[in-house]
């Protein structure tokens, strides 16, 4: 790095895998009320100009993973904390747009909700 230039360095982009990037999209863009945008042969969902964006990458043979973990089955490698108003009102839109309450919950502040490609996210009350 040349002198006096500063090191940047500002999260992006966060890409989940999924079976079919177009149905991840649309389900994020509708939960979050955000604009879903597709180049360069990526689908993503954001508000420009602010990042980062959620990305869909398709991957053949996506297998979801299962929440809460087990041994031997597909794990998780990360998931999404939401921090919401109205934890009630926010669960209900999200069953709308397609989200499933996981069946195990381990608090009672935050719910885990399971996306259309079986990705763990959670919404955290204020």
């Amino acid at each position: 790095m040349g002198e006096g230039k500063e090191l940047t360095i500002r999260l992006q982009a966060i890409v989940l895998d999924c079976s079919d990037a177009h149905e991840l999209a649309d389900f994020y863009a509708k939960l979050l009320g955000w604009e879903k945008y597709e180049s360069f042969g990526w689908v993503s969902v954001g508000l420009k100009p602010h990042t980062p964006f959620l990305l869909f990458q398709e991957e053949p043979g996506y297998r979801p993973p299962v929440w809460p973990d087990e041994p031997d089955k597909q794990q998780k490698s990360m998931h999404l904390d939401f921090q919401v108003s109205d934890l009630e009102a926010a669960i209900e839109h999200a069953v709308r747009c397609g989200a499933v309450v996981a069946p195990v919950q381990f608090g009672k502040d935050w719910v885990v909700l399971l996306d259309p490609a079986g990705h763990p996210f959670c919404f955290v009350g204020k």
